[in-house]
């Protein structure tokens, strides 16, 4: 069975409370009822976000260079990731091939698995190929004392990160809603359906009524 690329690292304590307690202000003689499944289903149906950003969650992802540089593009999010600067990436691992699929030729950003299976194969062999000597060329540079900021750039994108991520409930819902969703490269699709349930068993009011109700 396969690791999980995302993990929780933390999350508000009492959060989908928290949550409740805040969106109650207006009504202070309420705010610790804790029946909070209907406000929370409330306030998402009727977008009403405010309150889901008093409460936040950190998680660890792991995934290609590629990858990261998508999720980078969520500018509420906080991010801390692995410095190919600082560490050699031979910490990490170095570069496989990805899946090999065709370019939909009705959208410029999405793919189709259809490729015949000696094409792939052929692609993933000569790869492989191109990574070896990449990591090689890597190697030899690191041990004739180049910096490790230079010896990166003959790295591939596909080559694995670490990043911890963390943003308020509501930008963890608004993530997963759209990188769920078709649209989405494959591979960052897989990271945000992982982070999904791990929101789902941190957050699960907040994920049931998102799940269920039409946004």
């Amino acid at each position: 069975m396969s690791t999980s690329p995302v993990q929780l690292i933390s999350v508000t304590p009492n959060a989908e409370q928290l949550i409740a307690y805040c969106a109650r202000v207006s009504n202070p003689r309420n705010q610790k009822n804790p029946d909070n499944e209907k406000l929370i289903r409330y306030l998402i149906k009727h977008k009403h976000w405010s309150p889901l950003e008093m409460a936040h969650v950190v998680m660890s992802i792991e995934c290609s260079r590629a990858v990261a540089s998508q999720l980078l593009r969520h500018r509420s999010m906080s991010f801390q990731e692995f410095s190919q600067r600082y560490a050699s990436v031979e910490e990490m691992e170095f570069a496989k091939p990805p899946e090999f699929r065709r370019q939909d030729t009705k959208n410029r950003q999405n793919s189709t698995d259809d490729l015949d299976d000696a094409t792939k194969a052929e692609f993933r062999i000569r790869t492989q190929a191109l990574y070896d000597s990449s990591e090689r060329l890597y190697k030899e540079m690191l041990s004739a004392g180049v910096a490790k900021e230079c010896a990166r750039a003959v790295l591939p994108l596909q080559t694995p990160s670490r990043l911890y991520v963390a943003g308020s409930v509501r930008s963890w819902v608004h993530y997963v809603q759209l990188r769920c969703g078709n649209g989405t490269q494959k591979e960052h699709m897989d990271v945000a359906k992982a982070c999904r349930e791990v929101l789902r068993k941190a957050l699960p009011t907040v994920m049931s009524a998102v799940d269920s109700v039409k946004i």
